[in-house]
């Protein structure tokens, strides 16, 4: 299960290890084959977690390249002890066991490897005299092998490889074997013959297997503790040999009600005769039965009070048999699990949050399609009331969808969960190991899933995270996915307005190198885009008003995404969103800023330096879109154009004194404190327009930027200010003979609040 405990170093150690395979165990043989090192001796507590640690790293980290040669380092027994494993689906193939065959493995896992042929069986008998435990869980494939009927290889052409059914394989020699998992075996197989040389089992799977005759199960009546029949239709004569099985200590007969129709109904008299044949019981799973007699207790006959486990209290009849509490029972989508008394420590079921949860955390290995909708259950207790359990239930969900990555419907139902489980209400107790781990199978979930509704939860659910800050870790693969969501042909608009609003929160408050690779990624493109097909489409929405904004962030400083931004035709959607929209403010604003941004780099400058360009620029002087926001962008465009001189003014309309003229005006139209949505990261574009007597009325803009943030948010600016330098260089521009009589009283006033500011934020303790 995912944990919110701090990593051991042994894990830490084996993940660093494993990223680092040529630097640490290994090197390259030829350049492709990895080797180790022949100095190195790794017992088997270490290799375990190495090949373990590589099935969940290759299954669950997208960036974790997996190497052919892996369980080759593993070959020899005398450098390398193996003695328990768990391999995983699609990942594991004949090769990659026959490479460990020489091994003394005790417990070997193989879940949904659907890969492994019959060559497999054979490598098993490798294993047969130190085997202990064995699954076999929905390995598919494992009894066909390949025959060729042609036998020639000209005939390979007409008679094409088809698969044929091994029968002859039993477990034969596995003098050792104690727990067993056949669950969902391909049918055809005969499992008592394969069984019978099997002395003395202890557990036994058989899930999803159709039985009519389950009588060898009694020659292990002496030994099995552990009996399992998931989705096994029974009958009387499968309970007249469960019966007989009297050292059961564990017995699964449940159901999924929704796979297929089944004959049989549990009745009183059946959990009657397990009561009292199967004495040792403490966990009894009989989820998704129908009852076909009553089992409970009258209501009028119930002892009032409160909630017992006590046998003798049951709601349940039969069960008040029991000479202890269950351990477990399990009660999922059957009407017991609503009732009073239920004589068992931890029940499944559909009841409240904690039966929901123990059925989640009890059916998540083998059972992907009741953990669906017990994930489902859990969502609903999350959205309407408050999850008691907040911790537990983050964990389960996250162990789910990293264990079922593949499977559409838990990634639905698990990220829809998960939305609720991070939001704001809950975020205090949730640790930065286990944000980061939801953040890490959401991130999965999008990965494997275009499907809608998994897109718009993952979506949703990142937006309950501080962007940038806890995203940062996963930088460049969250920027991908988003930027792979909006370049699909046909988008789902909501999806669309939240990844928009999601690439427009990364790219704000990070640093130039983050903006700079984004960039690379076609982050400047793909926002375009989204301008161009709102442009098309008539309509000016939060998408098209995002997308505007996105790229004034990732403009900033950011020279690289400027010159982009001009290559891909900017300008040109610029002029057509101003004539197209011509009241929408906030979408001017957004526009102006990231136009700012352009205008700070020189070398881009002369591409600005047209008729059209600064007749607009002009004219948006004048515009009380957003209070001064517009009128102040504008005015900082033209401040940058105007500190190149007289000689870049390639234009003969509109003159550079007309144009001048209009921007003293604006600025002295504007109130000095006005409160802005503007934020300033750096000072240094402004910075560099006060030692400079080419441009007076640039220099007056940047004083007046400075005097209207550290007036406004001197808390913010003040130090900011101060830390960049801006003192001298403003002291400086007082003395100088071309700068105007106000611009040097604004500026005495800025340094004046530095200066305050300073005094009341010394520290006087001792």
């Amino acid at each position: 299960m995912a944990s919110d405990s701090p990593e051991s170093l042994m894990t830490l150690c084996t993940d660093y290890c494993l990223r680092n395979l040529e630097g640490t165990l290994c090197y390259l043989l030829d350049n492709e084959t990895l080797r180790l090192h022949p100095d190195i001796f790794l017992p088997s507590e270490i290799c375990d977690k190495l090949v373990n640690e590589y099935v969940e790293l290759v299954k669950t980290d997208s960036i974790f390249e997996p190497h052919e040669s892996f369980f080759t380092l593993f070959s020899d027994p005398r450098s390398t002890r193996l003695a328990r494993i768990h391999l995983r689906e699609h990942m594991v193939q004949d090769q990659d066991l026959e490479a460990i065959r020489k091994q003394d493995l005790i417990e070997l896992y193989l879940t949904n490897c659907e890969k492994l042929t019959a060559k497999s069986l054979q490598t098993l008998v490798s294993f047969s005299h130190t085997l202990v435990s064995l699954s076999l869980f929905g390995c598919s494939n494992i009894f066909y092998e390949e025959e060729n009927p042609g036998g020639c290889e000209d005939d390979c052409l007409v008679n094409p490889t088809r698969q044929v059914l091994v029968k002859d394989f039993t477990f034969e020699g596995f003098s050792r074997l104690r727990i067993l998992n056949l669950g969902r075996l391909i049918e055809g197989v005969n499992v008592e013959t394969l069984l019978r040389p099997l002395a003395s089992l202890a557990a036994l799977d058989l899930s999803g297997i159709q039985l009519n005759d389950v009588g060898f199960l009694t020659q292990w009546k002496d030994t099995l503790v552990s009996l399992v029949l998931y989705n096994m239709d029974l009958s009387e004569e499968h309970i007249q040999v469960i019966a007989q099985l009297r050292k059961l200590r564990h017995l699964d007969i449940s159901r999924d009600h929704l796979s297929s129709y089944y004959k049989f109904k549990l009745t009183r008299r059946v959990l009657n005769l397990f009561v009292e044949n199967l004495v040792n019981l403490t966990s009894l799973d009989i989820s998704g039965h129908t009852m076909l007699e009553n089992c409970t207790i009258p209501s009028m006959e119930e002892k009032m009070g409160q909630t017992s486990i006590e046998p003798a209290k049951s709601s349940i009849a039969p069960f008040r048999g029991l000479k202890r509490p269950l351990q477990f029972l399990g009660l999922f989508e059957t009407s017991l699990c609503r009732l009073t008394h239920i004589p068992a420590y931890k029940v499944s079921g559909d009841k409240n949050e904690e039966q929901v949860l123990n059925a989640i955390e009890a059916y998540t290995e083998h059972r992907p399609e009741i953990t669906s909708r017990a994930i489902n259950l859990l969502f609903d207790i999350a959205r309407i009331e408050r999850c008691s359990q907040l911790l537990r239930a983050l964990q389960l969900v996250i162990t789910a969808l990293k264990c079922h990555k593949d499977d559409k419907n838990i990634q639905v139902t698990g990220s829809a969960a998960l939305f609720y489980l991070t939001n704001s209400e809950y975020r205090m107790e949730q640790s930065v190991k286990l944000r980061r781990q939801v953040i890490q199978v959401v991130l999965n979930g999008m990965e494997s899933y275009q499907e809608v509704t998994v897109q718009r939860n993952c979506c949703l659910t990142l937006c309950n995270f501080s962007i940038p800050e806890e995203l940062e870790f996963q930088y460049r693969r969250v920027n991908e996915l988003l930027l792979n969501i909006l370049n699909q042909s046909r988008q789902d608009e909501s999806i669309q307005r939240i990844a928009v609003h999601l690439c427009n929160a990364l790219v704000c408050q990070v640093d130039n190198d983050h903006k700079e690779a984004v960039g690379k990624m076609g982050f400047v493109m793909t926002m375009l885009k989204l301008i161009q097909k709102k442009l098309a489409d008539k309509t000016c929405d939060q998408v098209m008003e995002f997308s505007w904004s996105a790229l004034w962030n990732i403009t900033d400083e950011t020279p690289d995404n400027c010159e982009m931004f001009l290559n891909y035709s900017g300008m040109k959607l610029f002029l057509e969103c101003l004539k197209e929209f011509p009241e929408k403010q906030e979408l001017h604003r957004n526009m102006l800023g990231l136009l700012g941004n352009v205008a700070e780099v020189k070398e881009l400058r002369p591409q600005l330096m047209t008729s059209q360009f600064i007749s607009v620029f002009s004219n948006l002087l004048e515009s009380k879109a957003d209070g001064i926001e517009v009128s102040y962008n504008a005015c900082g465009v033209l401040s940058h154009i105007m500190f190149d001189g007289l000689e870049a003014w390639g234009i003969c309309e509109p003159h550079r004194e007309e144009v001048v003229k209009r921007m003293w005006a604006a600025i002295q139209s504007w109130d000095i404190n006005s409160r802005r949505n503007i934020n300033y990261r750096s000072f240094e574009p402004i910075l560099r327009l006060l030692p400079q007597g080419i441009s007076p009325v640039s220099q007056h803009w940047a004083t007046w930027a400075l005097y209207n943030l550290v007036s406004v948010y001197p808390d913010k600016y003040c130090p900011l200010l101060i830390k960049e330098g801006g003192i001298p260089l403003l002291k400086d521009m007082i003395k100088m003979a071309s700068a105007r009589q106000e611009t040097k009283e604004m500026a005495r006033k800025v340094i004046e609040h530095c200066s305050n500011f300073k005094e009341e934020n010394m520290d006087t303790s001792r």
